[in-house]
C-alpha cells in the first residue's frame, strides 16, 4: 500500500479489491469498495441514515459474538471486531459512511462500507497502517491469526442481501421503540390533560365548515387524545411488523455459508443489546425477496401522520383570527408572523406538523413502490432497500420530532377563549336543532331562516314569536345540555 498526493493535493492511499487498484483518501477508514461506490453514485449527497449505520454496528458486533460462540472465529479476531463495531453502534465514525442513498439496490456498498470501516478500526487499534486488512502478513494464520479481513471475518456468515434488510429493521424498530412511541405518549397525555381541563367549555360545533350543534371543547380534545392513543397502538403494530430479522438467509434466503443456528443466535444477541424482542424470520426467502414488513410499518406511520395533521389543522382553524377568524383558541406566539405586517402571529407549529405529515405520506408512497413487484422486489431480492431505509427511518424521525415540537411549542401553552366560544354559540342558527323534537323540523327551520334574515338569534326570534314560554326555551336552548345525549 502506498500514499500519494492527487492533483487536488489530497493525500490518498492505494488499495486493491477484486476489481483492481483504487485511490482512497489516506485518512478514510473505508476502503476500495466504498470509494468505488462514492464515485459511482454522486446522486443526492445524502448518505444512508445514521440510524442504519448504527444498526450495522450492533449487527456486526452480534454476528462476531455468535461466530466466536460457534468456534468459527477466534477470540482475538472476534473481540477486535466487536470493539470496533460497538464504536459504530454508539454513533462514532459516521463521517466514514459516505455512500449515497441511491446506490446498489441491495445495499451492498453500505455493507462493504461497514466491513471496511470495522476492519480498518481494528488496524488502528493494533497500531498498523489503515488499509492493512488485506495484507497476508498482517492477517496471519487463517485459524489463529489476529488480523481482520473485511469479507472473511467481519462479514463471516453474512451477505449484503440479509444484513442490509436486517439493519433496516433494527434501525426502524429501535427508533420506534425509543423515540416515536414515547413522543406519542407525551402527545396523548397533553391532549388528555387539555380535554379534562376544558370539559366545561361549550363551543359551537362545525360540520362542512358550517355551524353545527354545540360541543364541549373538552370533547373535541378528548377525540384528539383518542387519535393519539390509536397512534401509539399503530406505532406498536409497526414495531411488531419489524421484529422478524432476515439475518441468516445470506445471498438468496437459503442460508448458504452460514451456521444453521446463526439466525436465532444473532437475534438473541441483538435483543439483549437493544431491549427489543427480535426473532429470526419465519421464512428467509420471504424476508429477503420482499420488504412487505417495511410497507406495513410505513403504512401505519402514514396513518399516524394523518392523525397528527388532523389535530394540527383543527387547532389552527380554531385559533384563526385573532379578531376576524374563529378565535376560540389562543395559539401561543412563538415568532413574528410577517415581515411586513407588524404584530401578526401565525400557527407556524401547526404548519410544520402538517408539512411533516405531507412528507411522511410521500415517503410511504416511495416505500410502497420500492417493494412493488417488478420495481423493487424482483425474484429473489428486493433491490430498492437503501431508498426504503431512508424513507422509513425519516418518517419515524419526523413523526417523533414533530410530536415533541407540537407538545413543547404549542399545546402546553395553548389557551381557550371562553368569551369567544360563548359569543359564537348564541349566534349560531344550529341552536334551533334542540327545538325539533318539540316543535318539529319545518317550524325549527323557519325559525332559523327568520333569524338569519333579520340578524337576530334563534332565541330572540322564538321569544318574539311566542313559540314556547321563556322558561321552556331556556331549558331547550341551554348549550351545555346539547352536548349530552337526551
Amino acid at each position: 500500500m502506498t500514499t500519494t498526493a492527487t492533483d487536488s493535493n489530497e493525500i490518498t492511499r492505494t488499495e486493491k479489491d477484486t476489481m483492481g487498484e483504487m485511490r482512497v483518501p489516506a485518512s478514510a477508514l473505508y476502503g476500495a469498495s466504498t470509494q468505488r461506490a462514492v464515485q459511482n453514485f454522486p446522486i443526492s449527497g445524502r448518505p444512508v441514515p445514521a440510524s442504519v449505520v448504527r444498526a450495522y454496528g450492533h449487527l456486526k458486533a452480534a454476528c462476531a459474538r455468535v461466530n466466536i460462540d460457534l468456534d468459527r472465529l477466534n477470540t482475538d479476531r472476534g473481540n477486535a471486531i466487536i470493539a470496533s463495531a460497538e464504536e459504530i453502534a454508539k454513533g462514532q465514525h459516521v463521517e466514514h459512511f459516505p455512500v449515497d442513498i441511491f446506490q446498489t439496490g441491495s445495499g451492498t456498498s453500505t455493507n462493504m462500507n461497514a466491513n471496511e470501516v470495522i476492519a480498518n478500526l481494528v488496524c488502528v487499534a493494533k497500531g498498523v497502517p489503515i488499509g492493512s486488512s488485506k495484507d497476508p502478513a498482517y492477517l496471519g494464520d487463517k485459524e489463529t491469526g489476529s488480523g481482520v479481513h473485511p469479507n472473511d471475518h467481519v462479514n463471516m456468515g453474512q451477505s449484503s442481501n440479509d444484513t442490509f434488510p436486517t439493519a433496516i429493521h433494527i434501525a426502524a424498530a429501535h427508533d420506534i421503540h425509543q423515540h416515536l412511541i414515547p413522543a406519542l405518549k407525551r402527545l396523548e397525555q397533553e391532549l388528555a390533560k387539555k380535554a379534562k381541563a376544558w370539559d366545561g367549555i361549550v363551543k359551537i360545533g362545525r360540520t362542512h365548515l358550517q355551524d353545527a350543534t354545540p360541543i364541549r371543547l373538552g370533547q373535541e380534545f378528548a377525540g384528539y387524545a383518542q387519535q393519539a392513543r390509536y397512534s401509539i397502538t399503530r406505532a406498536e403494530r409497526a414495531l411488531e411488523a419489524l421484529l422478524e430479522l432476515p439475518i441468516g438467509g445470506t445471498a438468496v434466503g437459503t442460508g448458504i455459508n452460514t451456521h444453521p443456528e446463526f439466525d436465532t443466535r444473532v437475534c438473541a444477541k441483538l435483543s439483549e443489546a437493544l431491549g427489543v424482542p427480535f426473532r429470526a424470520a419465519a421464512d428467509h426467502c420471504e424476508a429477503q425477496h420482499a420488504k412487505d414488513a417495511c410497507v406495513e410499518a410505513s403504512g401505519l406511520l402514514k396513518t399516524i401522520a394523518i392523525s397528527l395533521s388532523k389535530i394540527a389543522n383543527d387547532v389552527r382553524w380554531m385559533g384563526s383570527g385573532p379578531r376576524c377568524g374563529i378565535g376560540e383558541l389562543k395559539v401561543p406566539a412563538v415568532q413574528p408572523g410577517s415581515s411586513i405586517m407588524p404584530g401578526k402571529v401565525n400557527p407556524v407549529i401547526c404548519e410544520a406538523v402538517i408539512m411533516v405529515a405531507c412528507q411522511v405520506v410521500g415517503n410511504d408512497a416511495s416505500v410502497t413502490m420500492g417493494n412493488a413487484g417488478g420495481i423493487g422486489s424482483i425474484l429473489d431480492l428486493n433491490v430498492a432497500m437503501p431508498m426504503i431505509a431512508h424513507n422509513l427511518c425519516e418518517s419515524i424521525e419526523l413523526l417523533a420530532n414533530a410530536s415533541d415540537v407540537f407538545v413543547d411549542n404549542l399545546l402546553q401553552d395553548l389557551e381557550p377563549d371562553e368569551e369567544r366560544c360563548n359569543e359564537l354559540i348564541e349566534g349560531s342558527l344550529a341552536m334551533c336543532t334542540s327545538l325539533v323534537p318539540v316543535i318539529g323540523y319545518d317550524a325549527s327551520a323557519a325559525l332559523a331562516k327568520k333569524a338569519y334574515a333579520t340578524g337576530m338569534t334563534v332565541r330572540q326570534v322564538a321569544i318574539a314569536d311566542g313559540v314556547l314560554d321563556e322558561a321552556r326555551l331556556a331549558e331547550l336552548l341551554d348549550p351545555m345540555s346539547m352536548t349530552h345525549p337526551h
